[in-house]
């Protein structure tokens, strides 16, 4: 993890002025937390839970025994170090028992060794991972209609949003034109209200809405000018993953005069609660974002989304899935939390994922079937392609092409880069007026200080017919999005493209002995390229998206857990945005942006997941992801086998076969989701024997952060009742054992397998019947038959005679 040095910084509290200078500190203390509480402190009654709707705050046992929790964590401080010397920035209590504390290092070494410490870690930072999906998905005609039409799509279902917080004035999160919104029983959350305008951040469809910032300000990375000391979203990113799961239906996304289509949340009923934790700059600290998660389960959420993740994996445990964070979505899923997360940008290269735990489920993003292309044709008959969501230049007629190095006011501003067009001031209006203004898209447009909408202003201003924005040089992992224009524009990303257009340019441009431009007789029209077209390749598994192995430790040893989990749309994504959003330069001041990110995929299973629950309120978040992997398809809509973005030998972007790693189980079918006929149910008792089973684990560090012990029954990772299977070291034969649920009617199951050859594999019984709510369980044998160096994939397949299909991806390695 990328750690904070921390200065001296001013903290003002209770009016008192208080200096302290160190790093920011998460406890973590002995005794269980409120969820794991099963009774042995003298006064204080059990309140462990095993489902959220149990989970009552307000219950005697559970104020008690969390303020119990509290006063030791003050009482351990106050006992070590003098008043003022350290400052205590949140005590957890439910899901995990410890606190955050800012102070210095020598301080941090004293409480390491005190009693009654587990251990004690420097926080991390956290980085976000940044319509026509419903369509896309059938939510329309195949889910909602289920549960009473869009109107009713999630009704009383609440996800908790931890990100930047949210703009609550857009349309999509209005309570105009809709029925009332009852308030939810379950949910217990509150309403900061805004510094400035003293106004209430909640309206029914939003209900909660809080912020955490405690560490960030410790830290000294926190701005309050920029970053609101409220759930006012200063990013956009909040409003728009948030507008993606549970946005209102049927709302007009207008920019420049043109209406792009209509937007919609997945469940466009659900309610939002905000628990804002993430900062425009500096992305966030897991201090915080533990402390917002602690919050929504305390006040009920059902499901969290958390298009947020690591830097990297953490390198002070000796596994993934042990740190501050992931032990609190352990905790967060014991509680009867279904949590969605970003699998992360780091694609299309092994061993990016960032979301390791198989307690929560991990999103690759898709590219689903609308493109936005457009072209130019120059004056010699050539076509030149491009993206750009911008009108045609006018009356489809041609125009002169001149380049912005040729219309300089001065020479000597080449210092400011003027061939990127973001300074209008530094060309002549006389030469550019009426004509098309060729521009490059230098290297600010990948640090951000320069962008195309800033480009768009410029020719606007310049009295521009339109403009072209040339790539010379690509490097791979570049990614270019079409941009919403208000005039004539193009972007033109192929390097050959690019040069075959400037060749064009320079030919036809005459000079004098100076290589002063005297005329200009290129000339070029830029097409329509408002309308998408749709592709039945769809979907792909997007080149950014993070891939697999999932790993097990620091020095990346591949994990026998199967991540990503599914695949969900994460291109180009339609929602709502905040106008003082500032993540995207191409979006700032306008109310939606188009963003790609797993970060946007996250939310399509948050809302999906909501639906999900919507229909089965009793069911846990394992069957809930369950449902949802069991049911996926491998298969685009062409009904051919999904490819993967991925660069070649020669670094060029092309289509490879997706596996596993880039999909997981595949891509998410809401429909089939909804009645998955057969479910894998796994308990908390299944993850922490899961933990145990980790080679090489220390049973003393499962003990600090889950407060449960190994038995001596260690089992195999893959031993996991998951609905998939990853085994990635196996030698000779495995046999793992898997207990299927039905949650439909009598139903017989026909079971068949297929492998890549180099693994044997092999299931039994090969049928089943299953009455309602019967269980049964199958052994799934594997033989390494010959050891290939890599892995194998395969798949166990289960049709029943109703009509269900159940499948399950199996990987493994062969070892000798």
């Amino acid at each position: 993890m990328f750690r904070m040095e921390l200065g001296c910084w001013l903290l003002v509290v209770l009016g008192l002025t208080v200096i302290v200078k160190g790093e920011i500190y998460i406890v973590n203390m002995e005794g269980d937390p409120v969820v794991s509480y099963t009774g042995g402190v003298e006064g204080f009654s059990p309140t462990a839970i095993e489902l959220a709707d149990e989970f009552d705050i307000t219950s005697e046992s559970v104020v008690s025994y969390s303020l119990h929790l509290e006063k030791q964590h003050d009482m351990l401080l106050e006992s070590l170090f003098e008043a003022g010397t350290y400052k205590k920035l949140y005590s957890y209590r439910h899901l995990i028992n410890g606190f955050a504390v800012h102070m210095s290092p020598e301080q941090a070494d004293i409480l390491r060794r005190a009693p009654g410490v587990k251990y004690v870690e420097e926080d991390m930072k956290v980085k976000k991972l940044t319509t026509h999906t419903p369509q896309f998905l059938g939510l329309p005609t195949g889910v909602w209609p289920n549960g009473g039409g869009y109107d009713k799509a999630g009704e009383d279902i609440v996800i908790g949003f931890i990100d930047s917080g949210i703009f609550p004035h857009h349309p999509s999160f209005s309570t105009h034109n809709t029925e009332p919104y009852e308030p939810v029983s379950h949910y217990r959350g509150k309403c900061e209200v805004d510094p400035d305008t003293q106004m209430n951040f909640c309206n029914g469809k939003i209900i909660g809405a809080q912020h955490f910032a405690a560490a960030a300000i410790a830290a000294g990375a926190f701005n309050p000018e920029v970053d609101f000391a409220s759930p006012l979203d200063g990013d956009g990113h909040g409003s728009h993953t948030a507008a993606i799961a549970a946005g209102n239906n049927g709302i007009p996304v207008r920019m420049h005069g043109h209406e792009f289509g209509k937007a919609s949340g997945m469940a466009p009923r659900a309610r939002i609660a905000v628990y804002k934790a993430l900062y425009r700059l500096f992305g966030g600290f897991v201090a915080d974002v533990v402390a917002a998660i602690e919050q929504a389960v305390r006040d009920g959420v059902d499901i969290i989304n958390l298009s947020v993740g690591p830097n990297s994996p953490p390198s002070t445990t000796r596994t993934t899935f042990l740190n501050p964070f992931d032990a609190t979505l352990l905790s967060a899923v014991k509680a009867g939390v279904f949590v969605a997360q970003a699998a992360g940008n780091g694609g299309p290269f092994p061993k990016t994922i960032i979301s390791f735990s198989p307690w929560i489920v991990s999103v690759a993003a898709a590219i689903d079937d609308r493109r936005y292309k457009n072209h130019m044709l120059l004056g010699n008959g050539n076509m030149i392609p491009g993206i750009g969501l911008s009108p045609s230049t006018p009356w489809n007629r041609s125009f002169s092409l001149v380049a912005a190095n040729d219309v300089l006011l001065d020479s000597s501003v080449m210092k400011y880069s003027p061939s990127d067009c973001q300074k209008p001031e530094l060309l002549k209006k006389n030469m550019v007026t009426g004509k098309i203004i060729l521009c490059g898209y230098s290297f600010n447009f990948v640090s951000g200080s320069a962008s195309i909408k800033k480009v768009s202003e410029t020719a606007k201003s310049l009295g521009a017919a339109g403009f072209v924005l040339v790539v010379e040089s690509s490097s791979p992992g570049t990614k270019y999005d079409p941009i919403p224009l208000g005039i004539p524009g193009i972007l033109v990303i192929d390097v050959d493209k690019s040069k075959e257009l400037i060749d064009y340019y320079n030919r036809t441009t005459k000079r004098d002995w100076a290589g002063r431009a005297t005329k200009f007789e290129a000339t070029a029209s830029i097409e329509d390229g408002l309308a998408p077209t749709l592709h039945k390749s769809a979907p792909l598994v997007a080149a950014f998206s993070s891939r697999g192995p999932d790993v097990k430790d620091f020095s990346f040893q591949d994990a026998d857990v199967l991540k990503p989990d599914i695949l969900a749309p994460g291109n180009l994504i339609w929602a709502a945005w905040s106008p003082n959003g500032t993540d995207e330069a191409n979006y700032e001041g306008e109310g939606f942006a188009m963003v790609s990110g797993t970060s946007m995929a996250a939310p399509h299973i948050a809302g999906i997941a909501a639906l999900v629950k919507q229909k089965h309120p009793r069911w846990s978040p394992a069957a809930i992801k369950s449902a949802l992997m069991t049911t996926a398809t491998t298969l685009d809509r062409g009904e051919r086998p999904i490819q993967a973005q991925q660069y070649s030998d020669r670094e060029v972007l092309t289509l490879v076969p997706a596996t596993p790693f880039d999909y997981g189980s595949g891509a998410v079918d809401p429909k089939a989701a909804l009645n998955p006929g057969l479910i894998f149910d796994t308990a908390y008792g299944d993850y922490i024997r899961f933990l145990c089973s980790i080679p090489d684990v220390d049973p003393r560090e499962i003990l600090n952060f889950t407060s449960s012990a190994c038995n001596s029954s260690r089992g195999h990772p893959a031993d996991l009742n998951s609905p998939s299977i990853t085994i990635s070291r196996l030698q000779g034969t495995q046999t793992v054992r898997r207990t299927l649920t039905n949650v439909d009617e009598l139903e017989t199951y026909v079971i068949t397998s297929r492998m890549s050859p180099e693994i044997a594999l092999e299931v039994s019984p090969p049928a089943m019947t299953l009455r309602p709510g019967a269980s049964r369980e199958i052994l799934v044998t594997l033989t390494a038959r010959s050891i290939s160096g890599g892995y194998s994939f395969g798949e166990i397949l289960m049709k029943g005679n109703r009509g269900h299909k159940v499948r399950i991806p199996v990987v493994a390695m062969g070892y000798s």
